[in-house]
């Protein structure tokens, strides 16, 4: 595709405000804040997941799964709106138009918890259909499966409404307390069903739990708005000159979230219908830890796109060097993740949940690895085509993907079984890649030598990862993976990090050990002596 470059709109940001929404120190910032609120709940995922599906069982908790995917899946009764209220702030922000904020919030936030209470309302009439049709459930388990995917309907506008609420702390930047309430509420979705194993197994109360702590989170997401947002306690209702921008870009993000979803989570359907509602725990429970790894690469994708957002309008150049830089970190952050994952997928699922466990899963989280890590910087170009006022791209983009990985995902999942699934996973997000640097390269100039080089430094990680994941011996593969960390190392200190990085590192670790080797020389003899 050839680079379409556009005029540079007349109204631009007030610099001191777009510097505020893209200046590197306060998007580092927030996204070390990001990350760390995502490690604590990651890790104590990995060592209650164990314990939660010896709880519940396989079916109960394979039917947990489906439910959680569910409640995921209709959030897209937002029409797209969190992710336009997101947008449409950071833009006023950019160009000091701050007194609208609260009306837009209040009008967007009234908008969503709607249509938050029309998607509760159709889950729970699909509900019926869902247990006893399609996933064919009866006796005991069906009738515990409709009370628990009744509770995540009545979740869901609390979930939506959260979502919102984020986006607004996202694009003020106000992240430290989002951040310590998203952390707490990650703890409760997973602490919370193992607190009522002592007592029951039955699915409605694990899910019951979930369903609260949901609600707790939305209050708290209102509460830290309120104190960020000035004005928030005035313009309370809706306000129409708000409704037809976040329509129109909130029906984009509509299309594009119906779509999104059939992708990333039908696999888990596919499973349940083609093999058995028993193998949707093998092939979940290491896509539930490998897809962990998002939220370490969401961590800078969260902060970033407002950043998008004020960039573009103002100096492109700006966006550009925000995209190239974005990539670099993700890669940084996701290519460790996968090769520890290929090389060492199987001594893994063996420690965490046994050696039975790990012969049916271990292919399966190698090739979502793999996904993950694409999928991870595929992220990146998507960010910046929603902030740039492009969702109809993103939309488009995944409908001319659906229909073949829909037959590829079939075919792969009735050869192969589960491991058939996750290559047809994998090679969709391979696809999804090169079509979004296709797509900036169209869009903004300079983006397509952006994408050009990130491809060429994806290919050889790419082999190392394949053979990583060659069905040898554990000497084979920990020679692998210590080699290709190494070499990840080297490539990284030379080519990812650019002269103020290095700088930076070697600027922090000086003092250090300038400041060990001055303790050293105080504690010797000849100084003590002196």
């Amino acid at each position: 595709m050839s680079s379409v470059s556009l005029p540079l709109p007349s109204n631009a940001p007030a610099e001191g405000a777009s510097r505020a929404l893209t200046s590197g120190r306060v998007l580092a910032r927030n996204a070390a804040g990001n990350l760390l609120s995502q490690c604590v709940p990651m890790a104590v995922a990995i060592i209650s997941m164990p314990w939660l599906i010896r709880g519940l069982g396989n079916d109960r908790f394979g039917v947990m799964t489906l439910a959680w995917m569910v409640l995921g899946y209709f959030s897209l009764f937002d029409l797209g709106l969190g992710r336009a209220l997101t947008k449409m702030v950071a833009e006023k922000l950019g160009k000091g138009e701050d007194a609208q904020i609260p009306a837009l919030v209040w009008s967007a936030m009234a908008l969503m918890m709607g249509l938050g209470l029309a998607g509760s309302s159709f889950v729970a009439a699909i509900t019926p259909w869902v247990v006893k049709d399609a996933l064919k459930l009866s006796g005991p388990l069906g009738t515990e499966s409709l009370g628990a995917f009744y509770l995540m309907a009545i979740a869901l506008p609390f979930l939506i409404g959260t979502s919102g609420l984020r986006g607004v702390l996202e694009a003020f930047q106000k992240l430290k307390g989002a951040n310590i309430l998203r952390t707490s509420t990650a703890l409760g979705l997973l602490l919370g069903p193992l607190a009522v194993l002592p007592f029951t197994t039955d699915l409605r109360a694990a899910v019951g739990v979930v369903a609260i702590v949901r609600l707790i989170s939305f209050v708290g997401h209102c509460f830290l708005c309120f104190s960020v947002v000035p004005g928030m306690s005035h313009a309370i209702g809706i306000h129409r000159q708000f409704l037809r921008p976040l329509l129109r870009y909130g029906g984009w993000m509509t299309a594009v979230n119906i779509i999104n979803p059939l992708m990333v989570q039908m696999d888990r359907f596919l499973v349940g219908a083609i093999v058995s509602t028993a193998a949707v725990t093998f092939y979940t429970t290491p896509y539930e830890l490998i897809t962990k790894g998002w939220f370490l690469s969401n961590a800078v994708l969260g902060v970033i796109f407002p950043a998008f957002a004020t960039s573009y309008v103002q100096d492109r150049r700006r966006t550009v060097l925000i995209f190239e830089r974005c990539l670099r970190y993700v890669a940084i952050i996701l290519f460790p993740l996968a090769l520890a994952s290929i090389a060492g997928g199987r001594e893994i699922l063996t420690v965490w949940l046994g050696p039975d466990f790990a012969s049916e899963s271990t292919n399966v989280m190698q090739w979502l690895a793999l996904g993950v890590l694409l999928n991870g910087l595929a992220q990146v170009p998507s960010a910046l085509i929603q902030g740039i006022g492009r969702p109809d791209l993103t939309f488009k983009i995944h409908m001319a993907e659906l229909p073949p990985y829909l037959v590829a995902a079939w075919f792969l999942t009735l050869s192969y079984g589960i491991t058939g699934t996750a290559m047809a996973w994998a090679f969709r997000t391979a696809l999804d890649l090169v079509l979004y640097f296709a797509t900036v390269g169209w869009i903004l100039p300079g983006g397509a030598e952006v994408g050009r080089k990130m491809l060429r430094m994806l290919s050889p990680a790419v082999v190392l990862l394949a053979l990583a994941a060659l069905p040898m011996g554990p000497i084979y593969r920990g020679s692998i993976f210590v080699t290709g960390s190494i070499a990840f190392v080297v490539v990284v200190w030379m080519k990812l990090l650019t002269a103020s990085d290095r700088a930076l590192i070697l600027g922090r670790i000086a003092p250090s050990l300038l400041t060990v080797e001055a303790a050293t020389v105080a504690e010797s003899p000849v100084a003590r002596e002196g």
